[in-house]
C-alpha cells in the first residue's frame, strides 16, 4: 500500500474515533451534583460533574429546581447509626448523590410513560436511590411522584414529602381519629410540624411541645395547645393522651408513660437509647394496655397525592426555614446539624444550561 493509501486510511481511523467519542458525548452529557464517596461530617459533601441519568422505558427525567437537606439525607452520609449502611453500602455509600424529595419539571419520558410528558410540573420523593441533589434524576412512573400542587413554586413543593410521609405514617399506625388527643413532641421540625397539622386534619384535639421563639408559629398550624419546654416538662403535666407522638427522638416510652391513657400509644422518630425502641415494639402490643410502636415508613405515589391535596385545600402547609443554593450544601447540612431548624432547608438547583 502507498504511503498515501495508508495517510488516508490512518485519516479516516482518526475520523471513525472523533466520530465516535462525540457520539458518546451527546448520549451521556454532563451534570452538576453533591456527592460523597465516604461516610462522614458535612465536609465529605463536594460538588461535581457526574454523568446526567438517563431515563428507561418506564422511568421520566426530572430537571430539578429545588430539592432539601434533611434528618433522613444527614443520617445516610454520616452513617451515624451503624445499621444504615446494610442499607447504603457496608464500607462506602452505593448512592453517591443524596436528597430524597425534589421539585422540578419533566424533560423527558421513556417510550411507556404515559401519565406525564415533558414540560409538566412535578414534585416527589426517593428514599430507595436518593439522587435529588443535583440537576438531574430519574423516577418510575408509578413511584411517589405526581404533578405540582397549583400555585405552588418549586421551593414550595420540594419539602412537602419527607416530613409529610413521616409524620402520615406514624399517625396512621397510631389509628388517630376525631376526638383523640394528641401530643407532638419536637413540634418545629419538618416532621413534627407536619404532624400538627395532620393530626387536625384527621380531627385530633393537638398539643404540641417547641421552645419560646415558636410559640405562635406552632399555634398557628393548628395546635389547641402549646406547652414551652424550656419552662414546663410535658412529662410531668396532669393531662392524658390517646397518641404521644415524638418527632424528635428526645423522650422515652418510660418516661411518657404517665401522660398516656390505658391504651396510649407512643411512636418516636429514633431507635431511642441502647436502640430500645424496635424492641419495645415486639414486647409492649403482647403485654397489653400502653404500647410503644416502630412503624417503618413507606410512602407511595397515592400518599403523593393526598398531600399534594391536603396543600391545595390548605390544611397542609409545609414550614420552610431557609434557603441555599446548591453550591452551599455544606453549609445547609451542618446548620441542619445544628437540631435547631425551623421545618424545612431548602436546596435550589440553577442549571447551567
Amino acid at each position: 500500500m502507498s504511503k498515501k493509501g495508508n495517510k488516508e486510511t490512518s485519516t479516516e481511523f482518526r475520523k471513525i474515533l472523533y466520530d465516535s467519542f462525540v457520539v458518546n458525548l451527546k448520549i451521556q452529557p454532563f451534570m452538576k451534583a453533591i456527592i460523597h464517596t465516604r461516610y462522614g461530617p458535612p465536609e465529605v459533601l463536594q460538588l461535581a460533574e457526574v454523568p446526567k441519568p438517563t431515563p428507561k422505558e418506564n422511568e421520566v427525567l426530572v430537571k430539578v429546581h429545588a430539592t432539601t437537606v434533611n434528618r433522613t439525607d444527614c443520617g445516610f452520609r454520616s452513617a451515624e447509626y451503624f445499621i444504615s449502611r446494610f442499607f447504603s453500602g457496608l464500607f462506602r455509600p452505593k448512592n453517591q448523590i443524596l436528597g430524597n424529595e425534589f421539585a422540578g419539571e419533566i424533560e423527558a419520558v421513556g417510550k411507556d410513560v404515559k401519565s406525564f410528558q415533558p414540560g409538566d410540573k412535578v414534585f416527589g420523593y426517593n428514599d430507595i436511590t436518593f439522587g435529588a441533589q443535583a440537576e438531574y434524576l430519574v423516577m418510575a412512573e408509578d413511584g411517589p411522584i405526581t404533578n405540582m400542587p397549583v400555585h405552588s413554586t418549586y421551593e414550595e413543593a420540594a419539602p412537602i414529602t419527607e416530613g409529610g410521609h413521616y409524620a402520615l405514617c406514624d399517625i396512621r399506625a397510631a389509628k388517630v381519629s376525631p376526638g383523640q388527643k394528641v401530643l407532638v413532641n419536637g413540634a418545629t421540625g419538618a416532621i413534627g410540624s407536619a404532624a400538627v397539622q395532620l393530626c387536625r386534619y384527621f380531627g385530633a384535639e393537638v398539643t404540641a411541645v417547641c421552645a419560646t421563639p415558636h410559640l405562635e408559629l406552632v399555634s398557628s398550624l393548628g395546635a389547641k395547645t402549646v406547652i414551652d419546654y424550656t419552662k414546663e416538662d410535658f412529662t410531668k403535666m396532669g393531662d392524658q393522651f390517646d397518641f404521644v407522638f415524638d418527632a424528635v427522638g428526645k423522650s422515652s416510652f418510660g418516661k411518657c408513660k404517665p401522660i398516656l391513657k390505658s391504651n396510649g400509644i407512643y411512636i418516636s422518630t429514633e431507635l431511642g437509647k441502647g436502640g430500645q425502641n424496635p424492641f419495645l415494639a415486639l414486647i409492649t402490643p403482647i403485654l397489653g394496655g400502653k404500647k410503644l410502636l416502630f412503624p417503618i415508613p413507606t410512602i407511595s405515589k397515592q400518599d403523593v397525592i393526598f398531600l399534594k391535596e391536603l396543600v391545595e385545600s390548605g390544611q397542609f402547609k409545609p414550614v420552610i426555614d431557609r434557603t441555599y443554593p446548591l453550591e452551599q450544601m455544606v453549609e445547609a447540612a451542618k446548620y441542619v446539624e445544628t437540631g435547631q431548624k425551623t421545618g424545612n432547608v431548602v436546596i435550589t438547583v440553577n442549571h447551567t444550561k
